[in-house]
């Protein structure tokens, strides 16, 4: 998907620094999902987080630091107990994208019903689970049905600026099944995508607390010499 430059490995896992799609996008946090049974740690996931526009930009054109700027000189410390600057970050007008790459193997269906819990427990914390997201996080579960997730498999999704975002193409064999964006760009994208990106870097809310922490970090020596 668009040009890549030097990579950063998560896990054995390289990551571009930056990726163009419409955009030139930044790597600005990477982590992982996993689970601990019985003191043996099982990863799941490796995430990349890419955002637009980290600083610079002309005066027409919010750029990302500009509107984290009330967060200036705060430590990685400060930024990870704020739900107010992971609020912000969520709502940024930018445009963002999360890349998951599978580490370990599982079903698509396993996937879908983990993505589907995930957003449907935190649409309804927000009060905004209704009819339409219900059917919208139907047809997102029913698409992984068929699907199969190898190591190294990875799911993409692209949230162009402004709010009103749709999601890009996805690589590897998500690529070639448009159904799936289709059902997502015909979902309550104001609801359902906003909540999506609060389960990547959502803070105390996202699915991720290493990316959740490498985001702080990152955000936080940012921040130290924006202008």
């Amino acid at each position: 998907m668009g040009s890549e430059t030097e990579t950063v490995n998560v896990e054995g896992i390289p990551f571009p620094a930056e990726i163009t799609v419409g955009n030139p996008l930044s790597l600005l946090g990477t982590g992982i999902t996993d689970i601990e049974i019985h003191f043996l740690q099982i990863k799941y996931n490796a995430i990349g987080v890419y955002l637009h526009n980290a600083g610079g930009g002309d005066s027409t054109t919010p750029t990302l630091l500009g509107h984290l700027g009330a967060w200036k000189g705060k430590t990685a410390e400060e930024l990870l107990a704020d739900a107010a600057f992971w609020a912000a970050l969520v709502a940024a007008p930018v445009e963002k994208l999360f890349r998951v790459v599978v580490i370990k193997e599982i079903k698509g269906s396993q996937y879908g019903v983990q993505l589907e819990s995930s957003v449907r427990d935190r649409l309804a914390a927000a009060d905004l689970y209704e009819d339409d997201e219900e059917e919208a996080l139907e047809k997102v579960a029913d698409f992984f049905q068929s699907k199969y997730f190898k190591p190294g498999s990875v799911v993409t999704f692209h949230f162009p600026a402004p709010a009103s975002a749709s999601p890009g193409p996805a690589a590897e064999e998500l690529l070639a099944d448009a159904a799936f964006w289709d059902a997502l760009v015909a979902a309550p994208v104001e609801n359902l995508f906003r909540i999506m990106h609060i389960w990547d870097i959502g803070g105390d809310s996202a699915v991720s607390p290493s990316t959740v922490r490498s985001l702080a970090n990152r955000f936080a020596a940012l921040l130290a010499v924006a202008a």
